[in-house]
């Protein structure tokens, strides 16, 4: 019941909560400690955590923490401001080199976050006059990106290659520029875009393409390059940020104008320091980059899924209550699973979201893929 005497504000943030409640879709934080080998502690338990996305398990590598901890007692804890206010720090400009040398490009740069990125990229680029088409599953980052640009944004099926050409051609000529926006791994249900193909009608019909690389990154990123390829610092390479590789002459034109880069303090020395030590390994260490995708093809083999194509494997559920009541069963067991549910998802497909990782052994897979069978019957 709503009390006649709170304000509009609080009344309205209690009806809005009622209905969270009534659809379980209410979300709330749990005090949960990372530790290595993909432990977690959650109330007092150690569990065995498929919910991280440190997909290479680099986030507490010795080496990695040593780099961030020799670069927070050199430079301090915080950037100080905007990079173009407070000066280029030198571990950035390096870490900003290697990112390039790594997606073959001639440049990148470095934000607060991928979905600073996100935000940023696209209104830097386009705008009124303009075509933005996303793929229907693209992340919410990618989205805002798009809406905030003032671009006619026009949302292709997912992975489908005939509608995205339908749609250039029913589109393109009446706009000045065209960008298309799409996620190399889609971060909900781990599958990959068709990027030749993608690429392929982006010239045919004078389109540009930015994919999102945050869930591919040093796991499944080989094979064609878009010309904007962004990401994060925060998955694969264990730290925290986001980047976008590209000509030199885009990146000179996003340094002055994405928003979400000129008007956000730089990422502290630490998190660059980390950045470049975790893409050292994962570029010295094949076999590390390797293991998350052979361990989620061993579970999809177990659970008779279709083949993995990522370090994602999603179990369809349905009903978000059903999501969240076998997230909890499993997290009885001593696994960490966590539920994912719309709006991340579309109603109807609530599920299990599995994030395997180098961290993980054989026996944790087949242990969980032994429960989650167990407990869907």
């Amino acid at each position: 019941m709503i009390d006649p005497n709170a304000s509009s504000l609080e009344s309205f943030a209690r009806a809005k909560l009622a209905e969270l409640d009534a659809g379980t879709l209410r979300r709330r934080l749990r005090p949960t400690l990372r530790g290595t080998g993909a432990v977690a502690e959650r109330d007092g338990r150690r569990l065995v955590s498929f919910s991280c996305n440190d997909y290479l398990g680099l986030a507490n590598d010795p080496r990695v923490i040593a780099a961030a901890q020799a670069a927070a007692a050199r430079y301090g804890a915080g950037a100080g401001g905007s990079r173009l206010v407070t000066g280029n720090h030198p571990l950035l400009a390096e870490l900003e080199e290697r990112l390039a040398r790594h997606k073959g490009k001639e440049a990148a740069l470095v934000f607060g976050s991928g979905y600073l990125a996100n935000l940023g990229i696209t209104p830097a680029l386009v705008g009124p006059s303009d075509l933005v088409l996303a793929d229907a599953l693209s992340h919410s980052c990618l989205w805002a990106g798009a809406r905030i640009s003032g671009a006619e944004v026009v949302r292709f099926g997912h992975n489908d290659l005939a509608d995205l050409g339908c749609l250039l051609d029913r589109h393109r000529g009446r706009h000045r520029r065209a960008l298309i926006l799409t996620e190399r791994v889609f971060s909900m249900d781990g599958d990959r875009a068709p990027l030749p193909g993608i690429l392929a009608l982006a010239e045919e019909f004078d389109a540009w393409t930015l994919v999102d690389d945050a869930h591919g990154l040093g796991v499944v990123e080989a094979g064609a390059r878009a010309p904007l390829e962004m990401g994060t610092l925060s998955k694969s390479l264990g730290s925290y940020g986001g980047y976008v590789c590209a000509s030199a002459a885009v990146i000179d034109l996003l340094t002055s104008r994405a928003r979400s880069f000129v008007y956000t303090t730089g990422l502290p020395p630490a998190s660059a320091a980390a950045a470049l030590a975790a893409l050292d390994i994962l570029e010295s260490e094949p076999e590390r980059a390797a293991r998350p995708l052979a361990l989620a093809r061993r579970l999809t083999a177990r659970l008779g899924l279709e083949e993995a194509e990522s370090a994602v494997v999603p179990v369809l559920v349905g009903e978000a209550g059903a999501a969240l009541a076998l997230s909890a069963a499993l997290e009885e067991r001593g696994f960490l699973v966590v539920a994912i549910r719309p709006p991340t998802v579309p109603a109807g497909t609530a599920r299990l979201r599995i994030a395997l990782s180098a961290a993980h052994d054989e026996a944790q897979v087949d242990a969980l893929a032994e429960a989650v069978r167990d407990l869907r019957g």
